[in-house]
């Protein structure tokens, strides 16, 4: 069994509290995780304003060639884990025993983390919206011919992490290249992501003394949000309720993200199917992206049987089957709770559940420890059905009909939306429409995503803010 410590900037941390992480399937122990007190995170967080200023040391080429470095270390290397030592294979087939993400979506995800790793430039530059490298040494910029000044404002970053995908890991990954220390709080059953990272970055050159990596419990998360200048946090609307005013908090909640169908194209609905499904059902169906419902001003009926046509034949496989479409929940539990809510939303009139009238089974399938939902695609006859703005850990979405004239008004908040249609007008309502903060226009998932542009905020000016610069002794240069 691996024993995981924590590392409290710069020193390895054994505690006798600890976590113990099992393999889905067969119930055995695999790892003990090191946990800390509140009291710890306060006590090492009141050191990082000398941290931080031993990271605005290093020049900020050196950090992008410390972040090459690393991405070629995460993906290739045999990093120190705990009191062992893993390979990426390795790394990959712990995370998928401990979450229940199937292995083939854990290769995949994590291969997302080294592509922002070896990609940092291009990242920060998006971020940045095109700012010379070098204002992040200077804290200023004359390259536009106008001044552009900006101040940090923390002296570290906190993030408390969920257990499910480790792509999420990409959003924080920018930190270190805009010279702020790093406090990792890990998922309770994904530690493996944010620990390996920070190997490779230590094995780069990265110093210890500003990385953090403080497993800890729900009053500990509370506290690193609490006392961290700036953070980010994920969980649902319930969990991250308290901090949604505090603007020190960036939150990655539930996404309700959709595809929109304009007039224009909802007659030619099949010719998107397969975008659907993959906006629906991609990469397990459990990201914030992955579409939870398609809206459309006709033919409903028809695109709702479409889209669960094609998902009615997935299957529940075991985690290393390279064909695998759904993951299996680690906790059974969570699986029969989501069912239960799906089914009590169906005893309301006005929804049906098309995917299981096809496929002629339940969606929850139970098999040993394990548990599956399978793909569900649910036909609703108003968007103010119970089942119409929901969203799920599995591939989940609804489908309403409402016309295109009033549905930017009805479609609520949006992470990622895809616009389907040619039309200029419908498309300008949809670039100005407050509610989407991705949009996708024409025949792109709302599934992918390109890094160098802000996902639920900007990482850039989260942790910067902008300040007004005069310099009487250099105005030439200033």
């Amino acid at each position: 069994m691996i024993q995981i410590p924590a590392l409290r900037f710069g020193k390895a941390y054994t505690s006798l509290d600890k976590a113990q992480l099992i393999h889905h399937v067969t119930g055995e122990p695999v790892a003990e995780v090191s946990q800390v007190t509140g009291s710890m995170i306060a006590r090492d967080l009141s050191n990082m304003e000398r941290a931080h200023r031993e990271l605005a040391a290093i020049p900020v080429r050196d950090l992008l060639a410390m972040y090459k470095k690393a991405a070629d270390y995460f993906l290739n290397a045999t990093l120190p884990c705990g009191d062992t030592e893993l390979t990426f294979d390795q790394y990959t087939r712990l995370l998928s025993a401990t979450t229940g993400s199937a292995l083939v979506f854990c290769d995949r995800n994590a291969r997302k983390v080294h592509y922002v790793l070896d990609n940092i430039e291009e990242v920060i530059g998006g971020l940045t919206r095109g700012l010379p490298i070098d204002a992040l040494d200077k804290g200023y910029t004359t390259a536009t011919g106008q001044m552009q000044a900006f101040y940090p404002t923390t002296d570290v970053f906190g993030a408390v992490l969920p257990s499910n995908s480790p792509g999420v890991h990409s959003l924080w990954v920018p930190t270190l290249a805009f010279k702020i220390p790093l406090l990792l709080k890990p998922g309770r059953e994904e530690p493996w992501t944010p620990y390996r990272v920070l190997q490779a970055f230590i094995k780069a050159g990265v110093p210890a003394n500003v990385l953090g990596f403080l497993p800890t419990d729900h009053a500990g998360s509370a506290d690193i949000l609490r006392l961290c200048g700036r953070s980010m946090a994920f969980g649902d609307d319930r969990s991250m309720a308290p901090y949604k005013n505090d603007h020190r908090v960036e939150i990655h909640g539930t996404g309700y993200s959709k595809i929109i169908f304009g007039e224009d194209q909802a007659d030619h609905w099949a010719q998107h199917t397969d975008l659907m499904v993959e906006a629906v059902a991609g990469n397990g169906g459990r990201a914030c992206v992955n579409a939870s419902a398609i809206w459309t001003p006709k033919n409903a009926d028809a695109i709702a049987e479409g889209v669960a046509r094609k998902l009615a034949g997935a299957k529940a496989r075991p985690w290393d089957d390279p064909a695998c479409e759904v993951s299996a929940f680690a906790k059974p539990e969570v699986a029969e709770a989501i069912n239960n809510m799906v089914e009590e939303g169906l005893k309301t009139p006005g929804a049906r559940d098309i995917t299981q009238e096809l496929r002629g089974s339940p969606r929850l399938v139970k098999e040993g420890r394990c548990a599956w939902l399978l793909p569900t695609i649910i036909r609703c006859d108003t968007p103010d059905h119970p089942l119409a703005n929901k969203e799920f850990l599995f591939p989940y979405a609804s489908v309403v009909e409402y016309p295109q004239y009033d549905v930017l008004k009805r479609i609520g908040y949006t992470l990622a939306a895809t616009a389907l249609t040619d039309d200029p007008a419908f498309i300008a309502e949809c670039m100005a429409c407050p509610s989407i903060e991705r949009l996708n226009i024409g025949p792109l998932p709302t599934n992918r995503l390109t890094w160098d542009q802000p996902h639920e905020g900007n990482l850039f000016t989260h942790l910067y803010k902008q300040r007004a610069l005069q310099h009487a002794r250099r105005p030439a240069a200033v």
